[in-house]
């Protein structure tokens, strides 16, 4: 599977649905509201109905910060 910010047709998009970015991270849509309501991943909600986009480059930011938190978490022994 090709990551969003490789050459598919999501890396040409600004916004990913819940459920591109739940498949870009092969986790549950339950899991993905639980991020977007914590604010662990940045989205926005549009339209009246309030349906959430996620931004590729905040997918990027999110799963580069998920790297980051492991290996200090493995630095500190705390795996």
């Amino acid at each position: 599977m090709k990551s969003v910010s490789e050459g598919s047709e999501s890396s040409r998009r600004r916004f990913l649905t819940m459920e591109q970015v739940s498949e870009e991270l092969n986790v549950g849509l339950p899991q993905i509201r639980a991020l977007l309501k914590s604010g662990e991943l940045r989205g926005i909600q549009v339209g009246g109905r309030g349906i959430w986009r996620i931004g590729v480059q905040d997918v990027e930011d999110f799963i580069e910060g998920a790297y980051r938190k492991t290996a200090e978490r493995i630095a500190a022994g705390d795996v």
